[in-house]
């Protein structure tokens, strides 16, 4: 896991306010600019509510690439919250304060952000959060919400689940902050395909998922926990795979084979399987596409509707199946020992790209 000190140093320039745009290609800078980037001169904010991990970082940098792209995005500040739902809404006020006119948000702490989305879309803010549901309603509370289509996620990960225990299965569910509505999203579309837990296929462990905070400390908290107290774990579904990795090997310390995974995808995690399947008899892995980019669409939304470009018609980031070890379709597991272990093989960015925001 990326340590939150070597994130904050990864884009400390743009925390205190400086340009975002340091060390981007001068390709990037001199293109033509796109149609969703318009004439009118502005400044952006970007926050998180819990920005401490590799994905955000990444995150953080896609979005970097993305408004890159738009001659008209004169600055940019990004702030992250830390974990505390009272930080995260003082980073948005701050913001607003300093005169950004588009806003783009990842809501980690959901509805307690909504009113403070509120006033910044009641100020003239271009405001658009994305990935988790902050609540209201576009065009009241906040310009446009970007969600991902994590229903879709949670039948993928269960139509595989019925595939390899057609018999049922004691199913264990990790998400990020309680109540958060990717992983709400995700439990509805694996009970629409297995059922609510009364049937064959039981939920084990705190419903209606156990809370990680999508952190690597806390998920070997819960998993090592969990390993304890339910002698027979059959799949593991989590929304951030590769925080997993460290608690792992908890299983074999135990005696037991490790799992079946449905959850997605990182380099750090597919290289674990490649190097310890052979020695699990019960280790299986699925993985959707992580969605570091979400972000791009929410920024192209964001620049479209402050600076007068053409607005997007995509209001949904969705995210394929990216790798089966069962059945090699889209394709295998994936491992690539050239790049770091935190990158996202399936992202956009290159994994060279994206070692540029994880080793700044």
């Amino acid at each position: 896991m990326i340590r939150r000190r070597k994130l904050a140093a990864a884009i400390s320039a743009a925390a205190v306010g400086s340009l975002l745009f340091a060390g981007m290609t001068s390709g990037a800078a001199n293109a033509a600019s796109p149609s969703w980037c318009g004439p009118k001169k502005i400044t952006v904010g970007m926050t998180h509510g819990n920005g401490g991990n590799n994905w955000r970082a990444v995150n953080v940098g896609a979005a970097q690439l993305e408004l890159a792209k738009c001659k008209s995005v004169t600055k940019v500040t990004y702030k992250d919250g830390q974990g505390s739902t009272t930080k995260a809404i003082s980073d948005i006020k701050s913001l607003v304060a300093t005169g950004v006119k588009a806003l783009i948000v990842f809501p980690d702490a959901g509805k307690a952000i909504l009113p403070t989305l509120r006033s910044a879309f009641k100020a003239g803010v271009v405001t658009v959060p994305y990935r988790v549901d902050p609540g209201g309603t576009a065009g009241k509370d906040y310009s446009i919400y970007i969600p991902g289509d994590f229903v879709t996620d949670g039948k993928a990960w269960g139509n595989w689940t019925k595939k390899n225990f057609p018999d049922g299965a004691n199913i264990l569910f990790l998400s990020g902050p309680a109540g958060n509505s990717q992983g709400l999203d995700e439990r509805k579309g694996f009970e629409s395909v297995l059922g609510n837990g009364s049937g064959k296929y039981k939920y084990i462990g705190n419903q209606p998922f156990e809370v990680t905070n999508w952190e690597a400390p806390l998920t070997q908290t819960v998993l090592t926990a969990a390993i304890a107290k339910y002698p027979k774990i059959d799949v593991i579904m989590s929304d951030f795979g590769p925080v997993m990795v460290s608690s792992l090997g908890e299983f074999t310390k135990s005696g037991r084979s490790i799992p079946a995974l449905a959850t997605s995808d990182g380099n750090i995690l597919g290289c674990f399987f490649q190097d310890n399947v052979k020695k699990n008899k019960d280790f299986k892995l699925m993985t959707v596409a992580t969605g570091t980019d979400h972000v791009v669409l929410a920024v192209q939304h964001a620049v479209a509707r402050a600076t007068g470009g053409v607005i997007p018609k995509a209001t949904q980031f969705k995210a394929p199946v990216f790798e089966d070890s069962t059945t090699s379709k889209p394709r295998g597991v994936q491992c690539d020992r050239e790049i770091g272990d935190w990158t996202f093989l399936s992202s956009q960015m290159s994994g060279k790209q994206q070692e540029v925001f994880l080793n700044k």
